[in-house]
């Protein structure tokens, strides 16, 4: 039996270690702008307008718009 409770005392620490760990982290991560997937919270995606394939690169790019 006193094994028994030992490995329950040791469960239940290595339980709150990782919550706190864990509270840790967000809390971290809150104060750098980043959120729980890692992705920067401050990141706003510029806007490119159009985008037209460039069959000589392989890629979109944004679409030229005539000057006048």
């Amino acid at each position: 039996m006193p094994p028994f409770i030992a490995l329950a005392i040791a469960g239940v620490g290595i339980y709150a270690g990782f919550k706190w760990v864990t509270r840790e982290w967000q809390r971290a991560a809150s104060e750098h702008g980043v959120d729980a997937a890692g992705a920067d919270a401050r990141h706003v995606p510029k806007d490119l307008g159009t985008l037209e394939w460039d069959a000589s690169t392989g890629v979109y790019k944004p679409r030229k718009e005539s000057a006048g």
